[in-house]
């Protein structure tokens, strides 16, 4: 019986190249890995098992989900290594920084309160295009104790049992709302100052961060649908900001936010795309609620590129 202190579950479609840089990044210290695919039709899965991941293949029939993914990943980790004790969740399009995995390890451990740690995700090619500027600048947040992490983190396996895992239905935003979960339960999210992952956004077109725009949106509506009539009213905030700044009429407002934006990270083009985010992101809340009062599910958003022409399930 496998006795591995951490094992490692990463999840994607369609990754290729990026996913060998994300498999190899993880191989080292000789941990478990999972790798689950959503149907991908490149050499993904070749990639995978060469590098000595185990592979599990999700059900074509029923919606991919990134929730999904993990969830499966999860479950197929603890068969087939019931000793682990931390599982580090990974996008395919992501690698891991030199000693990063032993580091969350420590934390976890040293912490018994603490459910998730995460650390400092940054953009592979930042120069590449302003939208993978944005990105880069996106995930830089405060450390210390927060209330979500995001797709990259090390959770605590009794604690991600005890919360029921992913939310499988949610096709955005399934980490903020596990994490809520989680904090209702007593546990802690903590983000620590250090280098975690290198993330390939490979953003170049005003189109794809539209998307991405819109599916954040949605992210913001679907979750404060669950929980926003909770006491600290889980993303009302985003949701309301969104909508309001969407109005027309407050367009000769956007001078005004531009500036308390541009003060906030003295950068000229976050203040710009995040005044008009504004605009796709409450597109984004409106097909949520739109699809939620016609009873239907709103289907994967998704803003990335590839060789073969077709979307990844992460990023």
């Amino acid at each position: 019986m496998s006795h591995a202190r951490i094992g490692i579950v990463a999840i994607g479609r369609n990754e290729g190249k990026r996913l060998e840089a994300c498999l190899r990044s993880a191989s080292g210290g000789g941990w478990p890995i999972v790798y689950v695919d959503s149907g991908s039709t490149d050499d993904s899965l070749v990639i995978a098992r060469s590098l000595g991941a185990e592979v599990v293949q999700l059900d074509l029939s029923m919606p991919f989900t990134a929730a999904r993914s993990r969830n499966a990943g999860f479950q197929r980790l603890l068969e087939l290594h019931p000793d682990v004790e931390f599982v580090q969740f990974v996008d395919g399009d992501c690698q891991f920084m030199p000693g990063w995995l032993s580091e969350a390890e420590r934390f976890l451990r040293s912490h018994p309160r603490v459910a998730v740690v995460c650390g400092r995700r940054r953009e592979k090619h930042p120069e590449a295009s302003i939208y993978n500027h944005l990105c880069d600048m996106e995930w830089d947040t405060p450390t210390g104790c927060v209330k979500a992490c995001g797709g990259d983190a090390m959770v605590r396996v009794a604690a991600f049992q005890e919360a029921g895992g992913y939310n499988p239905e949610m096709i955005a935003g399934e980490e903020p709302e596990l994490c809520f979960r989680l904090r209702q339960l007593g546990w802690e999210i903590h983000r620590i100052d250090r280098d975690m992952t290198l993330h390939d956004a490979d953003m170049t077109r005003f189109r794809q961060w539209w998307k991405r725009n819109i599916r954040a949106g949605h992210a913001y509506a679907e979750n404060y649908s669950r929980h926003g009539r909770a006491p600290e009213h889980f993303r009302r905030k985003e949701v309301i900001s969104n909508f309001i700044w969407a109005l027309p009429p407050m367009w000769l407002l956007w001078p005004w936010l531009w500036f308390r934006l541009y003060r906030h990270r003295r950068d000229v083009w976050y203040a710009c795309f995040v005044t008009l985010g504004k605009i796709p992101q409450a597109l984004g809340q409106l097909q949520y609620w739109w699809n939620r009062a016609r009873g239907r599910r709103t289907r994967l958003i998704e803003y990335k590129q590839f060789a073969g022409g077709r979307l990844p399930i992460s990023g």
